[in-house]
């Protein structure tokens, strides 16, 4: 059977102890079980009066197979062990439908019990349950600038209804109005007429002004949505900002008012084109009282306490909202809409959308805003005590594990994510045992979680007042050592508080210069008995040491990843650092790439330092100017490795380590092959690559391939060859041409004498064969 985690340690300590012959049991020195069991999970104590060789002093707090051997009984061992049990396991729901039981997270109630120091670990899953109740509630500023929103919603209101049955097939809708608190500054009150009709000066009255009215609670008879939004008119009040949060208060708090189901998805979405008056904004008006968080909804749906008390504070609201799992929408304009992205920071489960001049985006808004909710689960712990830490690891889509993180987004209907957590006992409370309540923001569903603290020794309920064991009964035997009456001390109760010299005394100080029990304690019989704290333990010797004088960061000791021995953190496994708020886990770390930090800065502390110039993201993997990983490492060869380029900045941005090697060797993940040319037109080979722990190494080859000299005598004979070739191919080229030319010459002369047809009558070269003269004298016969 395999060992738990327990007594795995048990085992390893004992091995310690057998090497260095103590252990973090035996060396604090403590006298009763309880400070036992706050030492550490893997200490014991045992309660039977004797045990162990006669004239042996043997500790009584001690690894619990060490106290078996030393003669302890099984039965007077006080050792609890931390355990967890399922008390309620309902499995997931696939679809709402028709049903009303619904379960979107499991399992829904844990029984933990856990010894100090020591820690158990769930798994809660969620499941984004398809077809699930919707309650839709409408809350709109009633300003005169909304006049052209309440119109186009009322044009809207069977789109928006048909928009949302396609979301889920049980709906219910609500109206809200509000504009501001009925008092000046807020309103005009002068002149008279201006109280009853805040718009008497433009062609339409108005109605008065009003903080809150509640105009239509949730109904499935969904058509009165639009009935009564037509019938709306809208007010004028005096300021910019409105009493917008007042109104979401009261939709909040006032389940009963506005019909908030308990097994539904409730959406709250507010409509406004300005900014909301904050807490102490009222006092302007001369009301100093604090919102109390209640509902204050008279019989007419009105808020009746809008000039009586304070508007509420952001975080008062928040935590409504959670308290009633409700998801708030803010549906503002755009001059706005950055104030109110910076309201929804700190509102968990709330989103913002841009709202067109008339809300005619309103319907796709709606939808929009509503599968962001539906698409992310994030968790949130109530009620979880000071002394019990929890660290959550999200398993996402594909299985992907995020270290530290407690939200999954980018969800669809029906996927199914999961959360680890460890609950962590650093120190015991006041209280036996707490509830605490994990819950995804904005579901009705929560786990229950459970908690004993197994602080007490059971030993301790079988006391022996006035015991013989104690020097004539001085004191009470509980669980094997004696509590000494009042006036008496020692391990026996043998001595009073004056039996003791100066010689004794000198034995309780490390040095004559040195306070008596370091000041944190009185000698007796020449032994310092510490004197208790409010703040932890102190022990030692001399009453030297503590669990309370280590570093604190964000309120806990040791940044609650360790534990405070003396003075010193000693931290826990995936912890390191002087006060352990150093994780040592990379990977959130590791990039996209598969590499640390993108290869553009080292990891610490689990967070990236992004080294390179340009380079940002939590992850160092936005980098618009940034080179490859090969350009970027070929700087840290040649700085670190040829002592040549940019030396400055070498130490402080390459931090790899430079091993030489004959060749590169293969690695399957975390590697990059890279070469260079250098300055002598070398070709530099090298390989990037980081292991498990996230160290980084660049491993440079000896010899880097470089072009060997030319020979002299085949250059020249590589010329003069050239030279005759290119001499002949000249004169082969010419003689063609030459030819060439002749052929084109000689068809050109064929051409025309082809062409060529003469006649005698025409020809002027022409002579006959005889030769006529005429006489000019001859005049006849």
């Amino acid at each position: 059977m395999a060992l738990n985690l327990v007594e795995v340690w048990v085992h390893v300590l004992c091995l310690v102890s057998i090497v260095t012959g103590s252990n973090i049991c035996t060396s604090r020195g403590v006298s009763n079980c309880k400070e036992c069991l706050l030492i550490h999970p893997t200490c014991a104590w045992c309660s039977q009066e004797i045990f162990g060789k006669a004239g042996s002093s043997l500790s009584r707090c001690d690894l619990r197979d060490s106290l078996i051997q030393s003669g302890c009984g099984v039965k007077f061992l006080e050792f609890p062990v931390s355990s967890m049990k399922i008390l309620e396991d309902v499995p997931l729901s696939y679809k709402a439908g028709g049903s009303d039981d619904i379960t979107q997270i499991q399992p829904q109630k844990i029984h933990l019990t856990l010894r100090p120091g020591d820690s158990k670990k769930f798994t809660v899953t969620v499941k984004q349950v398809a077809d699930y109740p919707v309650d839709l509630y409408y809350l709109m500023d009633m300003t005169n600038t909304m006049k052209e929103d309440l119109q186009k919603l009322y044009t809207l209101g069977n789109d928006l209804v048909s928009a949302l049955r396609g979301v889920t097939s049980n709906l219910r809708m609500g109206f809200g109005a509000f504009v501001d608190k009925p008092l000046s500054p807020y309103m005009y009150i002068y002149p008279p007429q201006v109280i009853q009709n805040p718009c008497y000066k433009f062609p339409e009255p108005c109605p008065p002004q009003f903080g809150y009215h509640n105009v239509l609670s949730l109904t499935d008879q969904v058509q009165r949505f639009r009935e009564e939004v037509k019938k709306q008119k809208v007010s004028k009040n005096r300021d910019a900002p409105e009493g917008g949060f007042d109104a979401i208060m009261q939709a909040v708090v006032c389940k009963d008012n506005i019909g908030w189901r308990h097994d539904a998805s409730h959406l709250l979405i507010f409509s406004s084109d300005d900014r909301s008056h904050l807490a102490l904004d009222a006092r302007l008006a001369g009301i100093v009282q604090p919102h109390d968080g209640e509902c204050h909804i008279n019989q007419n749906n009105e808020y009746d306490k809008s000039t009586v008390l304070d508007y509420p504070s952001l975080g008062m609201i928040t935590d409504k909202l959670s308290e009633n799992n409700i998801n708030l929408i803010f549906a503002v304009t755009s001059g706005v809409v950055e104030l109110y992205r910076n309201y929804s920071e700190l509102i968990p489960g709330s989103v913002v959308g841009t709202l067109s001049e008339d809300s005619g985006n309103v319907v796709q808004l709606i939808l929009d805003a509503y599968a962001r909710i539906r698409s992310k689960v994030e968790l949130e712990l109530l009620g979880v005590p000071d002394e019990l830490s929890l660290f959550i690891n999200a398993t996402c889509l594909g299985g992907e594990v995020i270290a530290g993180v407690r939200s999954c987004a980018g969800l669809k209907i029906g996927d199914m994510v999961s959360f680890s957590i460890e609950a962590k006992l650093h120190r015991c409370p006041k209280e036996k045992s707490r509830t605490f309540r994990v819950k995804p923001i904005g579901f009705k569903d929560n786990l229950q979680v459970t908690v004993d603290f197994a602080c007490e020794c059971s030993c301790q309920q079988s006391s022996v007042p006035a015991s013989p064991s104690c020097h004539l009964g001085n004191g009470t035997l509980e669980c094997g050592v004696c509590l000494c009456d009042p006036g008496r001390l020692g391990s026996r109760c043998e001595c009073t508080e004056g039996d003791y010299n100066p010689t004794q005394q000198d034995r309780c100080s490390p040095a004559p210069s040195e306070p008596v029990c370091s000041g944190r304690g009185e000698c007796v019989c020449g032994q310092c008995a510490c004197r208790s704290s409010d703040f932890g333990k102190v022990w030692g010797p001399y009453c030297e040491c503590d669990d309370f004088s280590c570093l604190r960061s964000k309120g806990q000791i040791c940044s609650g990843n360790g534990d405070c021995n003396c003075g010193t953190c000693q931290c826990s496994s995936g912890w390191s650092g002087e006060i352990c708020n150093c994780s040592t886990q990379t990977d959130s770390c590791m990039g996209s790439g598969g590499m640390l930090c993108s290869g553009r800065g080292h990891c610490g502390c689990g967070a990236c330092e992004c080294t390179q110039p340009g380079a940002y993201g939590s992850t160092c993997e936005k980098c618009p100017t940034c080179p490859d990983a090969c350009t970027i490492k070929k700087e840290c060869v040649e700085c670190k490795h040829y002592q040549r380029g940019d030396l400055k900045n070498c130490n402080h941005v390459c931090r790899d380590e430079i091993v030489p090697v004959d060749e590169l060797v293969f690695h399957e993940k975390n590697s990059v092959n890279c070469s260079y040319k250098d300055e002598d037109d070398c070709i530099q080979n090298f390989q990037y690559y980081e292991d498990a722990s996230g160290k980084s190494f660049l491993y440079v080859v000896k010899e880097p391939e470089c072009p060997e000299g030319a020979d002299v005598l085949v250059v020249v004979l590589s010329i003069v060859g050239a030279v005759l070739l290119l001499g002949l191919a000249a004169l082969l080229v010419w003689k063609l041409l030459v030819t060439l030319h002749d052929h084109r010459e000689f068809a050109k002369f064929e051409e025309e004498k082809a062409r060529a047809k003469w006649e005698a009558a025409n020809n002027p070269l022409y002579k006959g064969a005889t030769s006529t003269f005429q006489n000019v004298a001859y005049r006849g016969s």
